[in-house]
């Protein structure tokens, strides 16, 4: 396992099975549910500054990521609208990561472009995380993903996990599945024969021996222990003809409850628009808000092990 101080989170492709589950045990130590005792974490970074540069909107992911750096003591610097700053006036790419990697000790990036967190790391000299990067790459998603679900089962191992609705252009759903590879984990995955899981995906997984299945439809009789739920998401879709013909295909209901109370878990990366009703959200199987609340735990740890105070 190789070390983590100064290291860029750019894509989950790049960490180990060994690696991941370190991170996943070290986000315990910042979770309350683990920690017997009432302690603070604010010391840990005092005086470090996370940069937030965020090209795309985002609610969770930033939200998230300025809770996580508050919580560990860290200043925070950024932006969350590129027409407010020197982007505006022509200033590339570059060099506003240059400016910034001046003035912080790490940066957490969100950009529309594939591609964006990989070009900022190489320009820049302090750690980069990739908070999101088009459809590419989105990898404390990714962690946060699969701490909630060894929260919630206690294991990776042993366990049956389906994935559906957008599955072509879901970068959340790419990443996870890669990452549950790692595990003995069967991969099922629902979706509109249009919006399939891509090939190459499903070619890693045959090398690597992962058992899956695909599905046009909802099974009658889902044999898993957890949903992933996502959005077909309209700002991937360059046809809207393409997105209005599917985008109500995968609706969760209140049918759906019957589901939930044989145990099936339903997770979701958030935002939703209508692919789960309100109603289930009250139902102690429905931990969409426990997953996004998971983020913070792990964005704390990450942040503490890229900048050298917990190794």
């Amino acid at each position: 396992m190789g070390p983590f101080k100064g290291r860029d989170i750019i894509d989950i492709n790049d960490f180990s099975k060994e690696e991941l589950l370190f991170i996943l045990k070290l986000a315990k130590k910042f979770d309350p549910q683990y920690v017997r005792r009432k302690r603070s974490n604010y010391l840990l970074l005092r005086g470090k500054i996370a940069g937030l540069l965020f090209f795309e909107q985002s609610t969770r992911t930033e939200q998230s990521f300025r809770s996580a750096a508050q919580r560990v003591g860290m200043g925070i610097i950024g932006f969350n609208d590129p027409e407010s700053t020197s982007i505006h006036k022509g200033e590339s790419f570059s060099d506003t990561i240059r400016i910034m990697d001046s003035y912080a000790d790490c940066l957490i990036i969100r950009h529309p472009e594939s591609g964006a967190a990989r070009q900022a790391a190489d320009v820049a000299e302090i750690p980069v995380i990739n908070a999101g990067d088009g459809p590419n790459q989105h990898p404390t998603q990714t962690l946060l993903d699969l701490y909630t679900i060894l929260k919630e089962a206690a294991k990776l191992e042993n366990i049956t996990i389906a994935l559906m609705g957008d599955l072509k252009y879901g970068r959340t759903v790419h990443a996870l599945s890669i990452a549950l590879s790692h595990f003995k984990v069967k991969q099922i995955f629902i979706s509109h024969p249009s919006l399939k899981m891509p090939e190459e995906f499903i070619k890693i997984l045959k090398e690597r021996r992962v058992e899956y299945e695909e599905f046009d439809n909802l099974p009658a009789r889902l044999k898993a222990d957890f949903l992933y739920q996502t959005r077909v998401q309209k700002e991937r879709f360059n046809n809207l003809k393409e997105y209005k013909r599917v985008k109500d295909q995968f609706i969760l209901g209140k049918d759906f409850i019957k589901y939930l109370d044989k145990g099936l878990k339903l997770m979701h990366p958030l935002p939703r628009v209508n692919e789960i009703d309100p109603v289930l959200d009250a139902h102690p199987n429905a931990v969409y808000f426990k997953q996004a609340r998971n983020g913070l735990y792990v964005r704390e740890a990450l942040l503490a092990l890229i900048l050298g105070r917990i190794k």
